[in-house]
C-alpha cells in the first residue's frame, strides 16, 4: 500500500492513499474500512491490484477503474463516454431535494450519469422526474442507472432544442442543471482533459453557451413559483445570477457556494 500510495502521488493523484485503498478493496471485494482487517493476499489478487494502480497513474479516472462513482447515497455506474459526477454537484441535487415537494414534478437536464435526477427521485417524494441527456453514450449509463427508478423518465434531446419538452410547459415545479460549464481554453487535469466528453465540460468562449438557452428552457416550464438550480463554473458568481436576472422572468435570484466556498450555482424563483 506505500508503494502504491508513494506511485500515485509521482504521478500528480490528488488523493494518493485514498486511491489506493479503494483500488485495494475493491480488488477484495471488501469495504475500505475492513482493509486492515486482510492477514493475506493472493498473487492474483496483488497482480490485479498493481494493474489498477499503475491506470491509476496515468490519470485514468479512479471511478473508471471501479465501474462506479458515490453520489449522496448512490452508487452510479459510469465508464468512458460520461461525465464523472462531481462532489460538489451534490450540493446542487441537495438544494433540489430540499424544494421538491410530494408529488412534485422536476427536470434534470444535462442528464448525464443521472446523479441528480436520480438523487432526487431516491430521496424526495417527487412523482415525476424527466431526466434530459443527448450522448448517446452518456444514455447507456443514465439508462441502466435509472432502471431502478420507475418515476424517472430518460429524454434523448438536446437542451438547446427549440420546444423541447413543450408538453411540460407552465407545469415543472423545480428543473435543475449541471451543464458544460468550463470555458473553452481552460486548462484541466487530465482525467477531465482525457477522459471526461469534452461536450460534458466546455461550455464555449464563456462557458455560458449552454446556460443561456437553459435558462429560458426552465422559464418556459417552470409554473409560477416553481424554482430553478443551474451549476456553474467559478468564474460565473456574477454572470449566471446576472443572466437569471435580465431573463425577466425569475425573482429570488441567488449565488451559491461549494464546500470549497467557491461559486458553484445559482437559484431563482419562477415569477
Amino acid at each position: 500500500m506505500t508503494r502504491a500510495t508513494a506511485r500515485l502521488a509521482e504521478a500528480g493523484v490528488e488523493s494518493p492513499r485514498v486511491d489506493a485503498e479503494l483500488l485495494a478493496a475493491h480488488v477484495l471485494g471488501i469495504g475500505r474500512g475492513r482493509l486492515l482487517l486482510v492477514d493475506t493476499v493472493r498473487a492474483a489478487e496483488l497482480r490485479r491490484f498493481e494493474e489498477l494502480v499503475a491506470r491509476r497513474a496515468r490519470r485514468i479516472p479512479l471511478q473508471h477503474l471501479l465501474g462506479t462513482a458515490a453520489f449522496r447515497h448512490l452508487e452510479l455506474a459510469v465508464g468512458e463516454g460520461v461525465f464523472v459526477p462531481r462532489p460538489e454537484t451534490e450540493l446542487l441535487a441537495g438544494w433540489g431535494i430540499e424544494h421538491t415537494a410530494p408529488g412534485a414534478t422536476v427536470v434534470d437536464l444535462c442528464s448525464g450519469s443521472g446523479a441528480v435526477a436520480l438523487s432526487v427521485a431516491d430521496e424526495s417524494g417527487a412523482a415525476r422526474v424527466v431526466a434530459v441527456e443527448r450522448s448517446p453514450s452518456a444514455l447507456i449509463f443514465l439508462r441502466r442507472n435509472a432502471a431502478a427508478f420507475p418515476a424517472v423518465r430518460v429524454v434523448e434531446a438536446d437542451v438547446t432544442a427549440q420546444g423541447l419538452l413543450r408538453e411540460l410547459y407552465g407545469q415543472v415545479d423545480v428543473v435543475l442543471c449541471n451543464p458544460p460549464y468550463v470555458p473553452d481554453g481552460t486548462a484541466v487535469p487530465p482525467e477531465v482533459a482525457e477522459h471526461d466528453p469534452a461536450e460534458a465540460v466546455f461550455g464555449g468562449a464563456d462557458g455560458l453557451s449552454v446556460i443561456r438557452p437553459v435558462i429560458a428552457l426552465a422559464a418556459a416550464l417552470l409554473r409560477p413559483g416553481g424554482m430553478v438550480g443551474i451549476e456553474h463554473d467559478d468564474v460565473h458568481a456574477d454572470a449566471v445570477p446576472a443572466l437569471l436576472e435580465a431573463d425577466g422572468r425569475f425573482t429570488m435570484v441567488e449565488g451559491h457556494p461549494d464546500l470549497a466556498g467557491r461559486p458553484r450555482f445559482a437559484t431563482a424563483r419562477r415569477a
